[in-house]
Parts: C-alpha cells; structure tokens; sequence
C-alpha cells in the first residue's frame, strides 16, 4: 500500500517557526513533524511514500535526501506553483498513474496520534471499503454517518451548515464523527477523483460529492462507500498552534514509548 503525507500547508498558525521553515519540518523532541509520520508508516510496513510540498519545498526535499527517506521511498508531489488543499493535493499526485490498481493510505503532517495503522489497513484489507478514521472528540465540523458507518454528509454546527443538500432537512438522524486527517481509500473511490473539475478543493468537499452521487442514486458498487473507523483508545493532537510545541513534543514521546 502506498501512503501520501500532506506536508504542503503554509503552517500559519506556526509562525514564526514557518516564517523560515515548512511546517513538515518543525521539530519536535529531536525529530521533525515529517519524521514522525514517516516513522509511524514505516512501523505499519508502509514504505512507498508521497509528500506534496509547497512552503519552502527545497527544505523538505533536502531533509528527505539527506536522511535516505527515513528507510522509506519517497516521491515528491510538487505544488510551488499553486497551493491545491487536500482534495486538489492528492488528485495531483497521483495524475502521473492512469489507473489507481491499489488503496492509498492520506494523511497530514501536522496530526499526530497513537492509531495502530497495521489494524486500520486490516479493517480495509478486510472489507475493501475506504476507511476514514474518526472520533467522538467535540469540533465544530462532523462527518455524518447512518446506522451502518457510511458517510452520508458534513455539517458545522456553529454555523448550521449541512452538505449534501439533499440531507439538510434530517441532519439529527446521522451520528457525528470528528474528523481525523487519515484515511485509507479504495481505488474505486481514488479514481472518482477526475470527477473533480477544480484544481484546488478539500478531501471533504470530495466526499461530499460522492455522498451527492450515492444519495441520487443506489449503490451498486461498495468499493465507492466511505465508512467510519474508530480506533480502540484514540489519542491525537493536531500540532496547529506554537503554543502548543511543547505540549506536541511530549504527545510524541508518549506515542513513541508505548508503541
């Protein structure tokens, strides 16, 4: 299985550590951002990695070089030109590929977490069904899953928002799940990317439209539904504020210790 590292964020809310470094390579407890991730995948045997890259590009790609991958292949999605999100990000990397023979594992750098990722690409080896991991942690922005786990829609709740439109009217009849930044894809659902025209769109408006597809008409296949995964004994942290680096950096150590 292939996995992508969403690594191309400008890391705004890093600054100053982003005013003259990527966020993939803030450093936490003596590795970086991107080095966690890397070495997590690699534990789970997943090796053939993608990491797109946008904000100073050349130092993520010289880290890459000069530390042999970590033990891992890396390839390089490169967005220097126009930033993509997401949705766009993973679209564009995997525009080389005319047909996507394999599930491919998305995650972001700046989510760090205790997940066993052997058990998460069992549960998809399992079912052949994309898993999106998620949580009961409180947000303002939920997945909306039926009684069966499939993702039905997206809602934020300070705003009262509800995507798909075809599910507005009936939002409280789907359980809402915290969206974790990782999820393994079929590659029924990776080729369903084409379908998006735009350039640059979130992972999330993505799911919406296939959630749009498969509420206008039955599905046929199950390869293209989108079920949840919730983890036994989740923690994360999204390492999104510099105030919070210190914290971060104890969070890895922990994961690191028991893992």
């Amino acid at each position: 299985m292939k996995a992508i590292i969403f690594a191309a964020g400008l890391g705004t809310r890093l600054k100053p550590l982003t005013d003259t470094m990527p966020k993939a390579l803030v450093p936490l407890a003596g590795k970086s951002l991107l080095q966690w991730q890397v070495e997590q995948l690699r534990a789970a045997g997943i090796t053939d990695i993608i990491v797109n890259v946008h904000h100073f590009p050349d130092m993520i790609i010289e880290a890459i070089r000069a530390n042999n991958g970590w033990g891992c292949n890396i390839s390089i999605s490169d967005e220097r030109e126009q930033l993509l999100d997401t949705g766009g990000g993973l679209k564009k990397a995997l525009s080389p590929f005319t047909s996507h023979l394999s599930p491919l594992l998305a995650c972001n750098v700046d989510i760090l977490s205790n997940i066993d990722i052997k058990a998460l690409v069992e549960q998809y080896e399992r079912t052949g069904v994309s898993q999106l991991v998620v949580s009961e942690r409180e947000t303002q922005r939920y997945l909306l899953f039926d009684e069966q786990d499939v993702l039905r829609g997206w809602t934020n709740i300070a705003t009262g928002e509800v995507k798909p439109s075809a599910i507005s009217h009936q939002p409280s009849e789907f359980r809402k799940l915290a969206f974790s930044g990782m999820q393994i894809l079929s590659p029924e659902v990776l080729d369903r990317l084409d379908e998006m025209k735009e350039d640059k769109f979130s992972l999330i408006d993505f799911y919406v439209r296939l959630c749009e597809n498969n509420h206008q008409s039955p599905i046929t296949n199950p390869q293209l539904v989108l079920k949840a995964y919730i983890p036994q004994n989740y923690q994360m942290m999204d390492v999104g504020k510099i105030n919070q680096i210190e914290e971060a950096a104890l969070f890895a150590e922990k994961i690191q210790k028991n893992s």
